[in-house]
């Protein structure tokens, strides 16, 4: 059933996208449109503006009962309940899989090592 009504909210879907770009344009947005289209007639704009708004109702009730439809459905799931829960300190973290030495007991991190003095004359 739910496969059914997203194959007909996604024809709807389809149907609107095209009748709202055929239409012609009516505020002169971005200094384009008006002109004379192949439908510039009266009755073919109010034929497709009673579509639009068909169209546009269609929409809204597919939604509508695709929400629903999930709601209710027998097994309703949420998207947070699929990722696995890790436990704080299992030592699986990104950082612990790079390897190398392990941070001392006491929490103390050792300074750094010396630069060895560079036997370079000072200029004499």
């Amino acid at each position: 059933m739910q496969t059914v009504l997203i194959v007909i909210h996604l024809m709807i879907v389809l149907a609107l996208v095209g009748i709202v770009l055929i239409q012609r344009s009516e505020g002169g947005g971005l200094g384009i449109g008006g002109g004379s289209g192949f439908m510039s007639a009266r009755g073919a704009a109010s034929a497709l503006t009673r579509t639009t708004g068909i169209l546009a109702a269609a929409f809204f009730a597919t939604s509508l009962a695709l929400g629903i439809l999930a709601r209710y459905s027998e097994s309703p799931t949420d998207i947070l309940d699929r990722i696995p829960s890790q436990t704080q300190g299992t030592g699986s973290g990104v950082l612990d899989q790079l390897g190398g030495a392990a941070a001392p007991a006491g929490g103390d991190i050792p300074a750094a090592p010396e630069a060895p003095a560079s036997d370079v004359p000072t200029g004499q």
